[in-house]
């Protein structure tokens, strides 16, 4: 350390490269880990293990438009399917909801059955949500989400209020608790639920039993493959299609989805990282040039060591310990401008983003396995000069100068 210090700005210049290095590995790798797990959060937000059943082409080259998924066909989903936990059919509709002199445009007007908060991973925050009774009798009835409760009743209880939708009076008979903004900003809460059959009879007066969508729950993540091909298996028997025919239906499997994009964040952050990583080797190299230049400053020093019984080995670990102490000062201060880099960057889009805030994350793993890999630049690098400075000849080297 006092060799080191006898040259301050030299030292502080070599470290330079790796403090950069560090720093730009830990923040990127910190800020990936971010992204990887905003996006996995959006796909657990969406619900419980969810697969979604929708209309496809139609076989035969008909019009992919024409309905193909009812009711029926989600029920029978939700009671043959083994791997299966609850599926709910959804139809959706739009129009403004109006109390008293308040009223408002909810971004979701939907149709659901009594399972989607189940399906969802939704908890009730006032009252009951509607009942099987409810889907059967097309009761209007609606649950509505924070934010619709608060445009229309303000600090008030909307327990037991009567909403208008389309001049069609429906009693709230709950509020559903806050999930927040989505990864590209919609706001959730911002949502009137009712039953299915309400929503089809009542509002858009029709008689067909068929949905958009379904939202189906496997029982666990390790058997979503297998609700996926049971869901499949049904729908194909239902629907009397042969092998060989284009299904009218789409199974899509979420977390499938979620691991592709978490495969592309992965992929990205390891890239930003190998690009950083480039400033590390332009550390290192510096490292070795100064550890040249400290060999052949110092090579009387060594000269005086070898005399009095050094050997080489001991002139090889001496310049050895120099440069790894190089490297772990960079690393060390690398680590600490880059978690303060990714938390003041995560904290920057958050405000200037209107999605879901970012969650803040330190990877401790990047900052860990950086600090080795400072350790491990410090000996590559600084192994040339020292094992130079161990091959000098004593007497040479007590003459230099």
């Amino acid at each position: 350390m006092r060799a080191l210090a006898k040259n301050k700005l030299r030292a502080g210049l070599t470290i330079l490269g790796v403090v950069i290095g560090i720093a730009a590995v830990t923040a990127m790798v910190s800020i990936g880990t971010s992204a990887s797990e905003l996006v996995q959060g959006e796909f657990k937000n969406l619900g419980t293990n969810v697969i979604v059943l929708q209309q496809g082409n139609r076989r035969g080259g008909r019009a992919a438009q024409i309905p193909s998924i009812t009711a029926a066909d989600v029920q029978a989903v939700g009671k043959e399917c083994a791997s299966v936990l609850a599926a709910t059919p959804i139809v959706g509709a739009t129009g403004q909801v109006v109390s008293g002199n308040n009223n408002c445009r909810p971004r979701d007007l939907l149709g659901v059955g009594a399972d989607y908060l189940l399906v969802r991973n939704w908890q009730m925050r006032l009252g009951a949500f509607f009942s099987d009774g409810d889907i059967s009798n097309s009761n209007k009835v609606c649950v509505i989400g924070h934010t619709v409760a608060k445009k229309l009743f303000q600090t008030g209880n909307p327990i037991g209020q009567t909403v208008r939708i389309k001049n069609i009076p429906f009693e709230i008979v709950g509020v559903m608790a806050s999930k927040g903004a989505n990864i590209v900003g919609d706001d959730q809460d911002d949502v009137v639920l009712m039953p299915y059959t309400t929503v089809r009879k009542r509002l858009q007066g029709s008689n067909f039993n068929n949905v958009d969508v379904a939202l189906i729950s496997a029982r666990s993540t390790e058997v979503m493959g297998q609700a996926q091909q049971e869901i499949e298996a049904l729908m194909m028997d239902r629907h009397r299609i042969g092998l060989g025919q284009q299904p009218d239906f789409q199974v899509a499997n979420t977390t499938e989805i979620a691991g592709v994009f978490g495969l592309i964040t992965g992929t990205l952050t390891a890239m930003l990282a190998s690009i950083a990583g480039i400033s590390l080797i332009v550390g290192g190299v510096g490292i070795m040039n100064i550890m040249l230049v400290s060999v052949t400053e110092r090579t009387r020093e060594i000269g005086i060591r070898m005399a009095v019984g050094a050997r080489p080995r001991d002139i090889l670990m001496q310049f050895l310990v120099e440069s790894m102490v190089l490297s772990l000062i960079g690393g060390a201060i690398g680590v600490t401008l880059g978690v303060l880099g990714s938390v003041s960057l995560t904290l920057t889009i958050n405000a200037i983003s209107s999605g879901k805030d970012w969650p803040i994350v330190v990877s401790q793993t990047a900052a860990i396995g950086s600090l080795l890999f400072s350790a491990a630049v410090g000996i590559g690098f600084g192994f040339y000069p020292a094992w130079r400075a161990s091959r000098l000849d004593p007497i040479d080297a007590l003459r230099y100068e």
